[in-house]
């Protein structure tokens, strides 16, 4: 422990010796650590914390296996579930379906994001309320009362965390509500984040807020799947043997209903797996491609290290002499590396830590558990980690090479090697040599992915995001109820919002594209049989205004928009998308033709146009099959307002909300956006892949730079005595010019050369991640090799033509 002490004391004073080596070498490392650890604290949240339920590798998401509509993940029909439920092969199964609720009662009405849940849905999670209690089993019954759980932010936000809440009443779209509940501030619904749950009854439609033509009997429909289930399986049977069971329950009743369950099989999906979703492999590519980073940090560090041990010969010679053996230089010299790396990591935790609050406050969309990414035990430890194993990596070469001077020649008076060993030199060369090649790593790859996001920004998406504005509107079933008055409130609220100054256009939709809420809808062609009994076609639905398409810029291909004198009494017309007349029509005119929406009672409907395909669920996405019909001919309860405007639209908001609670004081709106917006979200995961690799690759190019200059700068100080003797016999300056950028561009190409062949496998990795552009893309394994060698000989042309500048006089004189 004494030597140690002794080690420690000896290399802080060595660092605080050299302030001009230790910023440089801590600031790399602090860059290099930075990045990994905030990357390693995404991977932490997203990948590997377990969600916060009890026992969490046994929950499992419940879906149907659609094959026809090659639909892996379908939602379960009512009787579906309950057959599922009733069979025993799962320990619990819960069922829930997402919904709005307006939230009354205060100074502003407010919109909540909710679930309408079966009473065993907290039990099945294992999760229990941190106030109040769960539902009783009979609360997801008709008939009884109405009771509410809410969340720990709407319990802070809404009602200043007052306990006194349970057993109060809450007003819930028109509708009294019963607190009995809060749960933990950590806890989320399976698939995203919500603010309430109310129990789910199956025996009415009361509480429900899909469209149904029949009242209740719809509910036990096996065709109408609306419903997500999560279930728990039983202790010790794997997710392989539950799925079997359940596959062969599946097949019984395919065999049973066969109108209904015909090629519908059950799919058992893990629930963290269903959470992270397709992230895995860009997360672990950005893993990669920081570790990369670190690695270049230090080869820069083992190079400072290596010249700063040739200006310690004598130090480590006379030490030598005085009979310290190698392994003790070794271990005093890694323990500097260490301490060095140490700072750097304490330095690049609170880079970190900053990355991490700038990632959260952009709150990119589609990123899981972005609330559950942060700085905690595990992320300290792995920084710790990362710096003793950073510092061992980078100090073990320098110190190698630096405890075995040569005794005779260093302690000479006066003596000084024109290179510092030609061992040194060589491992010198070689660590500029390997960060040259990772860097060529990291540019490519961020080339590809910028090329790839500039291709899905030149996607036409079918429509002018240009000056829109949008906002969610979804009226209570119990104030609303009637068809006559879900049309009364939005036709005057178009009108109003079209009558307001610098307003060109407005239209409604139940669904806005790139929303991800899209509604499918099976449809049969009228005179055309199928080609299988078993064939289902489907398409996604939208119920519009007549203005909606010149809101929202979408072309017309032929045929006419909606009017207002399409209502239920008149001709019930639909629109269709130009993928489906290509489909079904290639080689006549659609407009005249008849088609039913199965959902419909199977209403033909006569088709009166077409228009433009719209990129509705992404943009790297291919356009489907795609039907519009007026909402005056079926109201929908919820609507997107969709408001072109002429100038910015955001500052048009507060008029139209002002407008909406002018026709009725207790709707709020929400989700206010711009199309533009929307749009961008849509894109915003790989915007954040983009941002990041080219944020790692220009680290990289800056600390490979910086590597080259650093050797060829040594190089150039230890060799001012052979460069005077050169000028001295006759050499010009372009030859000494020659010589040292000569030297710098072939340690660069070796590089590039390697960079180069290893992003060409690289290029296979990540062609998943890409849109339009082939992971081995010409232009990008051209073109970034050039920049690279254009940076190298910008870093070896400034220490060479500061060779240039040498007096021979001066050098020879001084040695």
């Amino acid at each position: 422990m004494e030597s140690l002490r002794q080690d420690l004391g000896y290399g802080l004073r060595a660092l605080v010796r050299n302030p001009g080596f230790t910023i440089v070498a801590v600031l790399a490392l602090a860059i290099g650590t930075g990045a990994n650890t905030a990357i390693f604290s995404v991977i932490n949240g997203v990948l590997l914390r377990p969600l916060p339920f009890q026992e969490p590798d046994r929950l499992v998401m419940v879906w149907t296996n659609n094959t026809k509509a090659n639909q892996p993940q379908s939602a379960i029909s009512v009787p579906d579930f309950i057959d599922y439920r009733d069979n025993g092969v799962l320990e619990q199964i819960a069922c829930f379906s997402y919904d709005d609720f307006n939230l009354t009662g205060g100074d502003q009405p407010e919109h909540v994001q909710g679930t309408m849940v079966s009473a065993n849905f907290f039990s099945a999670l294992g999760v229990a309320p941190q106030l109040g209690r769960a539902f009783l089993p009979n609360e997801d019954q008709a008939g009884a009362d109405r009771v509410v759980i809410i969340s720990n932010g709407l319990w802070k936000r809404r009602f200043g965390g007052d306990p006194a809440l349970l057993n109060q009443t809450i007003q819930l779209n028109g509708a009294g509500f019963i607190v009995i509940g809060v749960v933990p501030p950590e806890f989320q619904s399976p698939e995203k984040g919500d603010e309430l749950w109310v129990p789910m009854s199956f025996d009415g439609a009361d509480r429900l807020r899909i469209p149904s033509t029949g009242g209740p009997e719809d509910l036990k429909k096996r065709a109408r799947r609306f419903l997500k289930a999560v279930a728990r399986l039983k202790p010790g049977v794997t997710l392989n043997s539950a799925q079997a069971e359940m596959s062969t329950i599946a097949g019984r009743l395919e065999q049973q209903y066969p109108d209904s369950n015909a090629g519908i099989g059950i799919n058992l999906v893990p629930l963290h797996r269903q959470i992270v979703g397709d992230i895995k492999p860009a997360l672990l590519l950005l893993f990669v491609a920081v570790g990369l980073v670190l690695l270049i940090a230090c080869a820069n560090v083992a190079n400072l290290l290596l010249a700063r041990a040739a200006a310690r010969q004598k130090e480590i010679a006379i030490r030598v002499a005085l009979g310290a053996g190698r392994a003790r230089l070794i271990r005093q010299l890694l323990t500097e590396s260490v301490m060095l790396a140490i700072v750097g990591g304490a330095f690049g935790l609170v880079l970190a830590w900053v990355g991490l609050r700038v990632l959260v406050r952009i709150n990119p969309a589609n990123l899981p558990r972005l609330d559950e990414i942060g700085i905690d035990g595990y992320v300290l430890g792995f920084t710790m980690l990362v710096s003793v194993l950073t510092g061992l990596l980078f100090g073990l070469v320098p110190a190698l090479q630096a405890s075995r001077p040569d005794l005779n020649e260093t302690l000479k008076e006066g003596a000084r090697g024109s290179t510092g060993g030609i061992g040194r030199q060589r491992v010198r060369g070689i660590l500029v040599v390997t960060e040259v090649a990772l860097t060529q790593m990291l540019l490519i790859g961020a080339g590809l992915m910028i090329k790839s996001f500039y291709s899905l920004q030149q996607v036409n998406p079918g429509f002018n995001a240009d000056r829109i504005l949008t906002m969610q509107v979804t009226l209570p079933p119990a104030k609303y109820a009637e068809g006559t008055q879900i049309l009364g409130f939005y036709e005057q609220a178009l009108k109003r919002i079209e009558a307001l100054p610098g307003v060109q256009a407005v239209g409604a939709a139940t669904t806005l594209p790139l929303t991800s809420n899209s509604v499918v809808r099976r449809f049969t062609i009228d005179g055309r049989a199928l080609a299988s009994p078993n064939e289902r076609l489907s398409a996604t639905y939208f119920a519009i205004s007549p203005d909606y398409f010149r809101a929202m810029g979408i072309r017309f291909v032929g045929g006419r928009s909606f009017t207002d004198q399409d209502r239920d009494k008149s001709q019930q017309v639909i629109i269709i998308n130009d993928t489906m007349r290509r489909r079904f029509w290639p080689n006549e005119e659609p407009i005249g033709k008849h088609i039913s929406i199965t959902a419909e009672a199977g209403v033909s409907r006569e088709i009166v146009g077409v228009v433009a395909d719209v990129k509705n669920s992404s943009l790297d996405a291919e356009s489907g099959l795609e039907i519009y019909e007026p909402y005056l001919q079926f109201p929908w309860s919820f609507m997107a307002l969709v408001v072109r405007t002429m100038a910015d639209p955001l500052r048009l908001a507060p008029v139209v909300k002002d407008e909406i609670l002018a026709i009725d004081k207790g709707q709020p709106v929400y989700d206010v956006k711009t199309m533009a917006q929307i749009v961008g979200d849509s894109v915003s995961q790989p915007r954040l892949y983009m941002l990041l690799l080219g944020i790692f690759a220009t680290i990289a190019l800056v600390l490979s730079a910086v590597g080259i200059y650093g050797v060829m700068n040594y190089s150039v100080n230890q060799r001012k005595h052979e460069i005077g003797i050169r000028m001295a016999i006759g050499a010009q300056p372009s030859d000494i010019l020659k010589m040292i950028v000569g030297q710098g561009m072939l340690l660069a190409s070796i590089g590039v050369v390697i960079g180069v062949v290893a992003a060409f496998f690289l290029g296979r990795i990540i062609e998943m991640l890409l849109f339009g552009v082939s992971g081995r893309d010409l232009m990008t394994f051209v073109g970034l090799p050039v920049v690279l060698v254009l940076v190298s000989l910008l870093s070896s042309y400034i220490p060479a033509r500061r060779a240039t500048r040498v007096d021979p006089m001066i050098a020879l004189r001084a040695e």
